[in-house]
């Protein structure tokens, strides 16, 4: 008899832990937009790093990316035309060569003002490809290649690589300057000790570095 008891009182214990359960309220979903999409979802962020400075001029064929604070259909990446400009939605034509990433930034904010409340630009460039320097002769990676802001000769050969049949001692920078074309030599020996830093230049768009 009292077996049959303590058997009836922990069956009504289980019934009563299961109502609870039942009677327990859901974890809260996620907070929805009108559209059915997270607030985390009209967030379109922008790339976390880039080749350029602070500093760094926009240039034709250039890329760029535009991100606009909760705007995703205002969000693109795209290159800069060859006449300077960008197409934007809602605003056309706007012009980013000759303009830092900033300076576009806020270009790009006045002109959003006249459609938006409070807008939030942010301009990243994610390809450099204004500014290029040449390397030709015994290197590995020959050809056109993108040039880093503060670029030095002794960066550019060491991104290109040096082929087992270089002459180190004799390498030189054709730069043209004023329409005449200059030769800047490049003792790479030298420079790799540490001596002869002059001949460590800063680069400029158009120079060619021959590796004979």
């Amino acid at each position: 008899m009292r077996s049959t008891w303590k058997a009836a009182f922990a069956a009504l214990i289980l019934i009563g832990s299961l109502a609870l359960a039942q009677d327990a309220p859901a974890p809260p979903a996620a907070d929805k937009t009108a559209a059915g999409t997270t607030a985390a979802d009209k967030a379109t962020p922008a790339p976390s790093t880039s080749p350029a400075g602070p500093t760094y001029v926009i240039g034709p064929e250039d890329v760029l990316h535009i991100a606009v604070w909760k705007e995703a259909d205002l969000t693109a990446t795209l290159p800069v035309r060859p006449d300077g400009k960008i197409s934007l939605p809602l605003l056309d034509d706007v012009q980013a060569a000759g303009l830092t990433p900033k300076q576009l930034a806020e270009s790009v904010t006045e002109k959003l003002k006249k459609y938006i409340a409070d807008p939030h630009v942010t301009v990243v460039v994610t390809s450099i490809n204004s500014k290029r320097i040449f390397m030709v002769g015994e290197v590995m990676h020959p050809g056109a290649t993108s040039m880093l802001p503060n670029m030095t000769v002794l960066q550019a050969l060491s991104s290109a690589g040096l082929s087992q049949f270089a002459n180190t001692k004799r390498i030189y920078v054709l730069r043209t300057e004023n329409g005449k074309q200059r030769k800047l030599p490049v003792n790479y020996r030298q420079l790799v000790k540490g001596a002869q830093i002059e001949q460590n230049y800063l680069l400029q768009p158009g120079d060619t570095i021959v590796v004979p």
